[in-house]
């Protein structure tokens, strides 16, 4: 590696800081394509732009994450003698690439360890979850479905009684690499509901 813009570094360093410590290469890559994946769907030039502006996507860039900083502030040849820092940059530019691999098979969204011991508080959990593929039970979690239903407004955008769509769960998962699980919404819920896949 010879050179590195700010927007490599900035999506490496994100990806590095939300990373397990055990620096799994898939695990940096996924979150990497997920950050490029909602950058692109909110409109945002640059993901180094979306990094900055948006804190819920990117805790590693605002709450004094070492492992963020420590790339952020680390010369080209620090980096190439760090396999995790290295490891990072290297799936920064995966996601980046055209070509690249998507490690997140699809997903919009990522959560770590504590989807386990915040199982019952979880924001997701709470919504319903779904796991498509056993192997992405890296917790050993419960499935839990939280059945909605969602009806049309009239002109005046009171609720009509004509439904628009049922759900069982809202998120299910996409992958699962070293401590992260990957999710997406479930399609019957932005079928009922008219939500965007990014939100």
């Amino acid at each position: 590696m010879e050179a590195l813009d700010d927007n490599t570094r900035a999506l490496a360093a994100v990806a590095y800081g939300e990373g397990s410590v055990n620096d799994v290469f898939e695990e940096m890559a996924g979150i990497a394509n997920v950050l490029v994946r909602q950058q692109k769907a909110r409109g945002y030039k640059t993901v180094s732009g979306f990094i900055a502006a948006n804190k819920t996507y990117a805790f590693a860039a605002h709450d004094g994450n070492q492992r963020y900083g420590r790339l952020m502030k680390a010369k080209l040849a620090r980096i190439n003698a760090d396999a995790g820092m290295k490891a990072a940059v290297k799936a920064a530019l995966n996601a980046l690439s055209d070509k690249g691999k998507d490690y997140a098979n699809g997903g919009y969204f990522w959560d770590g360890a504590d989807v386990k011991s915040n199982y019952a508080k979880h924001p997701k959990v709470v919504k319903g979850i779904h796991f498509t593929d056993e192997s992405h039970n890296i917790y050993q979690i419960a499935n839990k479905d939280v059945p909605g239903e969602e009806f049309y407004r009239d002109k005046d955008n009171k609720l009509t009684k004509t439904s628009r769509g049922k759900w069982d769960y809202v998120y299910e998962s996409t992958a699962a690499w070293g401590g992260t699980i990957f999710w997406k919404y479930n399609d019957n819920f932005l079928k009922a509901t008219g939500n965007k896949p990014h939100n």
